[in-house]
């Protein structure tokens, strides 16, 4: 799994959970796990729906697009929702969906520069019945 690297996006203040590469930026989870722990975060389906931040930097401007796949068995890829109005760089807001839990690799694009990190995601054990027990997010 991969650590947040404690790159900070420009104009941002620092934070543990930032990873970036110089050209794009995410938050990551601590220990390189999403701990899904909110019910709302689960469609009827079954997938896993979360936000998930974005920087570009001036000279990765452009559009972003967002790829994943899982790493650990068989599953439909990522979805990554990516509204329109945030600009070619900066700050860009996104939807990220995982078909199911698992080991996911993930990909942000832009400007010709790519990101990737690899994170874990599971249920928090509240909520498949185990022990207590949870995280928060980045």
């Amino acid at each position: 799994m991969t650590t947040p690297n404690g790159d900070t996006p420009p104009g941002e203040p620092p934070d543990e959970s930032h990873h970036g590469n110089g050209k794009i930026w995410t938050d990551l989870w601590p220990d390189g796990k999403v701990i899904v722990h909110d019910r709302g975060w689960i469609q009827p389906d079954g997938r896993i729906a979360m936000k998930w931040p974005w920087w570009r930097a001036l000279d990765a401007a452009g559009p972003l697009t967002v790829t994943g796949r899982r790493l650990d068995a068989p599953a439909a890829p990522l979805e990554a929702v990516i509204p329109s109005g945030y600009g070619q760089a900066g700050f860009q807001a996104t939807g990220l969906i995982f078909s199911t839990p698992g080991c996911w690799e993930v990909t942000g694009h832009a400007g010709g520069y790519a990101l990737t990190f690899v994170t874990e995601v599971v249920l928090a054990p509240e909520l498949t019945g185990q022990a207590s027990g949870g995280g928060t997010g980045p």
